[in-house]
């Protein structure tokens, strides 16, 4: 038996190593749970390559840009529309006005004077509307170039509007 004695206190030693390892596996599988809870990750944002997210930009500015272009094109003609018709009224308030300080003029001409001058009112009548044509053409003029300018601008602001939304995408 006593050769026996070193391998009983061997085994003993063992006892209380494997008695060690069992409470030290007890406290952490006590905290396992724990533990799971801490390292489970949890996804908030979902993250995407650089190249898919620039392709995704790519393909939207591809679908928006056209549907952009017909929107200023319309905008462009509706613009375009009510500046003639713009115009157009101008003129025809400027004909109408003319014919009214004509008719007056004609109108406080006395009635036995208005058939011995109506030779000469016809006659001052055609030099009379020549500068007012001229003048009213003039201010038609002015007018048009006023509105091309002011057109010229306006294009001018969508495009940087446009180029500045299209900047925008693509970053």
């Amino acid at each position: 038996m006593a050769s026996l004695s070193p391998a009983v206190s061997s085994l003993r030693s063992s006892l209380s190593l494997l008695n060690s390892s069992i409470s030290i596996l007890d406290e952490g599988v006590n905290d396992f749970p724990r533990l799971c809870k801490v390292l489970q990750t949890q996804q908030h944002f979902e993250l995407l390559p650089e190249p898919t997210l620039r392709d995704a930009q790519q393909s939207l500015l591809d679908e928006i840009t056209p549907a952009i272009s017909q929107l200023l094109l319309t905008a462009e003609n509706y613009v375009n529309q009510l500046s003639r018709r713009e115009e157009s009224l101008k003129a025809r308030y400027e004909l109408l006005e003319g014919r009214l300080n004509h008719s007056g003029r004609n109108s406080s001409i006395g009635g036995a004077s208005h058939s011995r001058s109506t030779a000469n009112l016809r006659a001052s009548s055609v030099n009379d509307t020549k500068p007012l044509e001229l003048r009213r053409l003039q201010q038609k003029k002015e007018r048009l170039q006023y509105a091309i300018e002011r057109l010229e601008l306006q294009s001018k602001q969508k495009e940087r509007e446009l180029r500045k939304s299209m900047a925008f995408v693509r970053e």
